[in-house]
């Protein structure tokens, strides 16, 4: 594209639920910070007691909790009873899209009692956790023994059953891939009550395979094993900024992490940690990170930002400043890198609160944030949530490294949101097909950032509400998606889970590959116990006779077609 200017849209009338989205704030300040501030609060108390209990007791404690869910699945009768699912509420999950297959008839089984880290083993480098363990806790525990899981994800809400079963990503995923890539075995309760664990090399291996991106829809899964990197206390953070169109935008973020010479496995030339922000077409600033110990960091000279702190400026704000001070170095806690984008839950908190980034409000209440998105997504009402389908975008785009110049020139022409972030991550050549999977013969093109065992793709996260809205137009935020949709099946692409989507059953399967996924949900008896994970996903509310009948349904082979037109 070389015209990048947006298309011309009409002007749109407001309607009622325009203004109680603009002083929705009030709301937020006086109801969801508060409760939210409390609910964490607790949660930390919850997490210190269970922490103050040896690892045997908490085993202990584990293994009567896996016996009740076996026992709770056995009493189920699948004539009468619906398909299986958590008890978990529908707006407690972090992610955006509507939970509406709840909203049918089901079983609910009950997993909130599995929120324990179970064993810190440094000797196998392996953290052992319960899926509702979230990132917060675990680098809570982690960290002060200069430890950390090899992709901890920014967002101190997000779980560990919701990155394994969903997605996960974090600024090391360049050199470690997804949070499911780093996960060595799942302990699973499968549709029979049987608890298994499932490696890679085991009998379950085609069950490990395909636990990621399943939703949930193969098994139950109860603990995970995952893996534990070794830690410095201090993030090396150089803030670079770049100034040109899209597509040296996106070669100068493809240049800070992947020598051009292919020596992608040298950690001399490779950083620890890489994410780019860009701010506007032709404004971005790329952020490498590399682990620094104490005494480094406290070397006369150095800068120490402790961005954790509640009264500091948010931290795609501060990373802005290089716009005007040209690259600087500075030095971050470890703690504080891996959430520094909790507080403002990376730029939405400006829409939430538009005053929240000012200092007087940090000063005065930055203690407070950020807001639970479960509390916002409880108190906005099917209004106001269609509104946000059709107004804002939370989407994120993972596309081939190469394609990630087109990706954001789509973005900007289709859909106009700024800020965009972007982070890598490998797309791993597995012995077997899974879900995702990198493009057919990629090892044969030797393309900046990629190895013989692993493509590296970009996720491109797009996040905010659309320029179109921002300036009053009309906005068609379902087509735009469907659009979305349509450009990463036609470029290999894939469309994490978690967010709104519009994919029809014949799309979902051409962007995601459904042959190891189907064959263990008849291996293991998933089919009439939990629902398909595309009924799952999909939007709309779902009804007990369609997902019966989508049950009784066998996989057309069309779904997996890749050479038909997209709808």
């Amino acid at each position: 594209m070389s015209d990048l200017k947006a298309p011309l849209r009409p002007k749109r009338k407001k309607i009622w639920v325009d203004y109680f989205v603009q002083f929705r704030w009030i709301i937020v300040i006086f109801v969801v910070l508060p409760i939210s501030f409390t609910l964490y609060f607790l949660t930390y108390l919850g997490d210190v007691k269970s922490e103050m209990k040896s690892f045997k007791q908490r085993q202990k404690e584990h293994d009567e909790n896996v016996k009740k869910v076996v026992k709770r699945l056995k009493q189920r009768n699948a004539s009468t009873d619906g398909l299986v699912c958590t008890a978990r509420k529908p707006w407690i999950a972090v992610g955006m899209r509507n939970v509406d297959y709840k909203r049918a008839r089901h079983f609910e089984v009950d997993l909130s009692a599995f929120r324990n880290i179970l064993e810190i083993d440094k000797d196998r480098m392996i953290a052992r956790v319960e899926p509702l363990v979230n990132m917060g806790q675990i680098s809570r525990v982690a960290v002060p023994m200069n430890l950390a899981l090899a992709v901890i994800a920014e967002l101190d809400d997000l779980t560990v059953g919701g990155l394994i079963n969903g997605y996960g990503i974090e600024g090391s995923s360049h050199i470690y891939g997804l949070f499911s890539d780093t996960v060595v075995a799942y302990e699973i309760v499968l549709a029979d009550g049987r608890v298994v664990r499932a490696t890679k090399d085991n009998e379950y291996s085609d069950l490990f395979y395909a636990i990621p991106w399943s939703q949930g829809t193969l098994g139950l899964l109860v603990s995970a094993e995952i893996k534990l990197i070794p830690i410095k206390e201090y993030m090396r953070l150089t803030y670079k900024p770049v100034v040109g169109n899209l597509k040296e935008v996106a070669q100068a973020y493809i240049d800070s992490f992947a020598p051009r010479d292919g020596d992608q496995d040298n950690p001399e030339k490779v950083p620890d940690f890489v994410e780019t922000m860009i701010y506007s077409p032709t404004e971005a600033v790329c952020m490498t990170g590399r682990y620094a110990s104490n005494e480094e960091a406290k070397k006369k000279g150095n800068v120490i930002n402790r961005v954790g702190w509640w009264f500091k400026p948010w931290f795609y704000q501060h990373a802005q400043m290089a716009l005007k001070r040209g690259e600087f170095v500075e030095y971050i806690p470890t703690r504080d890198y891996y959430h520094r984008h909790t507080r403002c839950l990376y730029w939405e908190g400006k829409l939430i609160l538009p005053f929240a980034d000012q200092f007087w409000f940090r000063f005065l209440f930055g203690w407070l944030m950020p807001p639970k998105v479960s509390l916002l997504k409880a108190t906005q009402g099917e209004a106001i949530r269609n509104y946000y389908h059709e107004m804002h975008v939370i989407q994120d785009m993972l596309v081939p490294l190469y394609k990630v110049g087109d990706a954001l020139e789509w973005v900007h022409q289709e859909m106009e949101v700024y800020p965009i972030w972007l982070c890598p991550h490998r797309m791993y050549k597995l012995p077997i097909k899974t879900m995702v999977y990198p493009e057919p013969g990629f090892e044969l093109h030797r393309r900046q950032g990629d190895t013989q065992y692993a493509q590296m793709y970009t996720d491109v996260g797009v996040y905010y509400s659309p320029g179109p809205v921002l300036r009053g137009e009309v906005f068609d935020g379902a087509g735009a998606v469907r659009q979305m949709e349509n450009w990463l099946i036609e470029n290999h692409g894939f469309q994490p889970q978690y967010a709104v989507s519009e994919l029809t059953e014949k799309n979902f399967w051409r962007m995601f590959d459904a042959g190891l996924y189907e064959h263990c949900r008849v291996k293991y008896g998933a089919v009439g116990t939990f629902m398909s994970v595309y009924y799952k996903s999909k939007k709309g509310r779902k009804t007990e006779k369609e997902v019966q009948e989508a049950e009784k349904a066998q996989l057309e082979t069309a779904y997996a077609e890749v050479d038909e037109p997209v709808d």
